[in-house]
């Protein structure tokens, strides 16, 4: 079976359309760069590196320096489908990432976005 389109899309070519929705919801990019860190253990020199070199997203979460154990607590609806009910992995990983990027943009604050123990 071929793969999703998204997996071999660059990571650089979406990411300015993620900080975009937050900035139009008078949220920052570093609130963004927070979220994608948080969630991939990448830092902000990691991250950087990444978008200079149109890393696709695949790549992108098969290189992530340390996901985030607590990426499991995100729930909900993202495109129709439930986060926790996706099976693939890298699939479910982009899909965290969206979903955390949707909770930014609909203003909810950062401590209620990021789930703690």
């Amino acid at each position: 079976m071929a793969k999703h389109r998204i997996y071999t899309t660059s990571f650089a070519s979406v990411y300015p359309h993620s900080v975009a929705k937050a900035e139009k919801k008078g949220r920052t990019k570093t609130e963004v760069d927070q979220i994608i860190c948080w969630l991939t253990g990448y830092d902000e020199k990691g991250l950087q590196t990444q978008l200079e070199q149109k890393t696709d997203f695949e790549t992108f979460f098969a290189e992530a320096p340390k996901l985030n154990p607590l990426r499991i607590l995100i729930k909900g609806m993202v495109c129709g489908v439930r986060v926790e009910d996706i099976e693939e992995p890298t699939m479910r990983e982009i899909r965290y990432l969206d979903k955390l990027i949707d909770e930014v943009a609909r203003g909810k604050a950062m401590d209620r976005i990021l789930p703690k123990i």
